[in-house]
């Protein structure tokens, strides 16, 4: 192999790690309005644990794995708005993708991940969900659309956390409006 070639074939492959884990630098925020499919499965605890538990809450669907150093990074900003947001109707669900259960648990551990994360060791959620590469956070809102992706790349807290409360918001005055709606009705 040539000199050039090599090196060619090493920058293919170094852009497929990147790609794959966390490192594509165009990755960004997106917009959504697609309904969010039903994820269900084994926890890393051992319950069953589906994403209709959550229905009527704004959902953040994390996919991540052990193997991953964004995941690493993003998770301890993900702990901290799953505590913060707890009893405000925003749940958290995570999905472990292509890991190997005791790392995962592991990592669970170590972080004190306090929602549910289901075990995904084959990667079948990333043909439903349509991620490449991780991490990957989805906001969901109360009604079951997804409405955001931070798709291959980690989110930040305050990132996130704008996210979660532009859906939240946007709940509010679509239920503000239905409620005022009904009330008109019945005058």
């Amino acid at each position: 192999m040539t000199r050039r070639r090599m090196l060619a074939a090493l920058g293919v492959a170094s852009l497929s790690l990147l790609l794959a884990c966390g490192g594509d630098p165009a990755s960004s925020v997106v917009r959504l309005d697609e309904p969010l499919p039903r994820l269900a499965g084994t926890s890393l605890a051992g319950d069953e644990v589906s994403s209709d538990d959550f229905a009527g809450d704004v959902l953040v669907v994390n996919v991540w794995a052990s193997w991953c150093g964004p995941c690493e990074a993003e998770m301890p900003g993900l702990v901290r708005l799953s505590a913060f947001y707890a009893g405000r109707g925003v749940s958290f669900l995570g999905i472990n993708h292509s890991d190997q259960t005791a790392a995962a648990t592991d990592f669970a551990r170590r972080y004190d991940i306090p929602f549910p994360s289901i075990v995904d060791q084959a990667g079948r959620f990333a043909g439903v969900l349509g991620y490449f590469g991780l991490p990957n956070t989805y906001v969901v809102d109360a009604g079951g659309t997804m409405r955001y992706a931070v798709l291959a790349t980690a989110t930040t807290e305050a990132q996130l956390r704008g996210l979660i409360d532009e859906v939240l918001a946007r709940d509010e005055v679509l239920a503000r409006d239905a409620a005022s709606s009904d009330a008109g009705d019945k005058v």
